[in-house]
């Protein structure tokens, strides 16, 4: 390896010491420049070069190569005059072009050597053994599985002629004769039989190349061929499950006519295989459209279609699937289920749903809709504060998932196989939270238990309890929730000793917390601890490109729940859709959708425009008053009052910056009152943040 040193370190400079240190055949064992901070120097200083910024205290180096890249000829004349008889000195610009045809070369010989290993690396892969020979008859390809069906090694083989390795090899006959031989039995020198097609290769010009060999062990190809025997046999077994199945299974072709049908079918249907074998798929619906001749239309799968079949009209749910091999439409396969049947299963469903639900959280990550960047974050943040134990604060519009996030976060956190606790905070008197969360001792109060009771943050120990709406939290409650936060222990209602707890704390708010510190309705202590982690869910108006995906999924949870058969929402809905600014958020998209599906016909398969009803903007607080008045003149004497009711709340909404607990006291009512009351005339979702 050659010496160079190179004299000037400005940006050509760097540029050749940049190429030289890619380059194996040349060492830059110093850099030289007047300027101590030119860029040069300081790479290599980085690299551990010598440098320096007199060359002539460095020449005296044993260096192979001085290159030139001043441009300063004084400079040049110097270094030509000083070096050594034994150096070469070449200016910048050589120097550039030499180093490039250095780097192309390299470039060439990494290029050529990457498309042998990937050669080596695809014939080493197969299972077949492969043996090429050049027009010479000599090897000059042996793969690994060659290696171990021949018991000889590549090394040995290549180079020699091929009778030297396979001495009954066939391989010179079709250089000759320039034919392909399929299929030919082979006796191995180590006495292993072979399966082998031999095949020539020969070039554009029609010249003789060399010749390929590609063989099997004979005794994988007799597997194989047993295993196409027993074909069969697995057909048949294949029918004696489905016969034997509890489950109602038909069977039809791709035309629609029946092919199969075992006798748990008979047992619901009543109908015997020669009225369904053969016969379209109708034959076996008394209410009803065939959904076998459905999926065969749209290749998609169909499940929860309530009908009638068989000559007494039995009611069952049918799902059906088409069975599609490589790409084509053989037929398809229906279940059909007793009513009877799944009603008793679904009372069994309804009374576990009521155990899990007090028990554990119901949703993950893999349920939370949204691929727009608002949501990627939140999802993000969720996830990340799932792993640590820190105190989550879920901020975000009523309606945009909060809960929801809640459950994804407790099940993708070490706490998911203990308690998830749900407390919505402004549902409870502020006794009769301080109750249920802290739990109270036997006698706290009249009416309390005897032995007292575990509150709910005892019930969620090692688990999580999601605090929904914090923002409505008393002053007392506030406090103890504090005290939970920093010293991990709560007091029970009527007693002295400190309880401790480990529970991962959710909180959850749809209102401004910022805004209740200013107006003291909200500890700032509190709001430090709480405010750990925030996240904010963004509103539905934020991600509308999201709206397809959620219409999506709200639109499979419905037909569930109303038993049809909805398959998606139209172009034209979808822009009416996107067109509408969503203040109830999700929510309110899930009513929209679930109200389009009760007026829809039961053979409409899409909602359409017409199915959405019209959505228009609620006027804002602060336009005239005679905007908010309903659409129809109140006649009666309690509408009146119930228009006057609506705007007092309104207006001191507005006063209070959309604080409900400082309306409710304003006004003299209770929150609970206040909140029922806010339902009433429409307006719940007014203030939020």
């Amino acid at each position: 390896m050659q010496t160079v040193m190179i004299v000037g370190a400005g940006k050509g400079g760097t540029a050749i010491l940049k190429i030289m240190k890619e380059t194996a055949m040349l060492e830059v064992i110093a850099v030289v420049d007047r300027n101590p901070e030119a860029p040069g120097l300081l790479m290599a200083k980085e690299e551990g070069i010598l440098t320096g910024t007199d060359w002539r205290q460095l020449i005296k180096q044993d260096i192979d190569i001085i290159v030139e890249v001043t441009g300063d000829k004084d400079v040049f004349f110097e270094l030509r005059d000083a070096m050594g008889k034994n150096a070469v000195l070449i200016p910048g610009s050589v120097a550039f072009l030499i180093a490039g045809l250095i780097e192309e070369k390299e470039d060439l010989i990494t290029g050529i050597q990457n498309e042998t290993y990937k050669h080596d690396l695809i014939f080493n892969s197969t299972g077949d053994g492969m043996i090429v020979i050049n027009k010479d008859s000599k090897v000059i390809l042996f793969n690994r599985s060659a290696e171990k069906m021949t018991g000889t090694r590549r090394e040995q083989a290549i180079g020699r002629h091929i009778y030297e390795v396979i001495s009954g090899s066939q391989l010179p006959r079709v250089l000759e004769t320039r034919r392909v031989e399929a299929n030919q039995e082979l006796l191995l020198n180590n006495g292993l039989k072979i399966i082998t097609t031999r095949i020539p290769m020969v070039g554009e010009d029609n010249e003789l190349i060399g010749a390929i060999s590609v063989f099997k062990d004979s005794t994988e190809v007799m597997k194989l061929a047993e295993e196409i025997t027993n074909l069969k046999e697995i057909q048949t077994m294949l029918q004696a499950i489905i016969q034997s199945s509890d489950e109602a299974i038909s069977v039809v072709d791709e035309n629609g006519r029946g092919l199969l049908i075992n006798p748990a079918y008979s047992r619901i249907t009543e109908l015997s295989e020669e009225q369904i074998i053969g016969k379209p798929a109708t034959a076996d619906i008394s209410e009803g459209e065939s959904v076998h001749m459905k999926v065969l239309q749209t290749r998609r799968a169909v499940r929860g279609v309530p009908m009638r079949v068989g000559p007494k009209k039995k009611e069952v749910v049918v799902n059906v699937a088409p069975v599609i091999v490589d790409g084509i439409l053989k037929g398809s396969v229906g279940v059909i289920h007793d009513v009877s049947e799944i009603q008793n299963l679904n009372r069994e469903l309804n009374r576990a749903r009521q155990i899990i639900r007090t028990l554990e959280a119901k949703y993950s990550f893999e349920d939370i809709i949204g691929d727009s960047e608002e949501m990627k974050i939140a999802i993000e943040q969720a996830r990340l504060g799932a792993k640590t134990p820190a105190t989550v604060l879920l901020r975000g519009e009523s309606g945009t998932g909060k809960e929801l996030f809640a459950h994804a976060i407790h099940n993708a956190s070490d706490r998911k196989y203990n308690k998830f606790i749900r407390v919505n905070c402004a549902a409870l008197s502020e006794s009769l939270l301080e109750s249920e969360l802290f739990g109270y001792e036997e006698g706290a109060f009249s009416g309390a238990k005897r032995g007292g009771k575990r509150g709910l943050f005892e019930e969620a120990n090692n688990g999580s309890i999601f605090l929904d709406e914090i923002g409505e939290l008393t002053a007392g409650t506030q406090a103890k929730l504090l005290r939970v936060l920093q010293e991990k222990e709560i007091t029970r209602v009527g007693g002295t000793k400190p309880i401790q707890i480990n529970v991962r704390v959710i909180a959850a708010t749809n209102v401004n917390l910022e805004k209740g510190i200013a107006a003291g309705t909200f500890r700032e202590d509190l709001y430090y601890r709480l405010n750990r982690m925030p996240i904010h869910i963004p509103s539905l108006r934020k991600r509308k490109e999201d709206i397809p995906l959620l219409c999506g999924r709200l639109i499979q949870k419905i037909n569930l729940e109303y038993g049809r058969n909805v398959e998606g929402v139209t172009e034209a809905a979808i822009d009416k859709l996107m067109d509408y600014d969503w203040p109830g958020n999700v929510r309110e998209l899930d009513n929209i959708l679930g109200r389009a599906i009760i007026f829809m016909n039961y053979n409409d398969i899409d909602i359409d425009e017409h199915h959405v009803p019209e959505l228009s903007k609620k006027e804002t607080i602060g336009q005239d008053e005679t905007k908010l008045s309903v659409a129809i003149p109140p006649k009666t004497l309690a509408q009146l009052v119930d228009k006057y009711e609506e705007k007092m709340i309104l207006q001191t909404l507005q006063q209070m910056g959309g604080n409900k607990t400082l309306t409710a006291k304003s006004l003299g009512l209770s929150v609970r009152n206040l909140y029922y009351k806010l339902e009433k005339h429409g307006i719940a979702n007014y203030g939020m943040q």
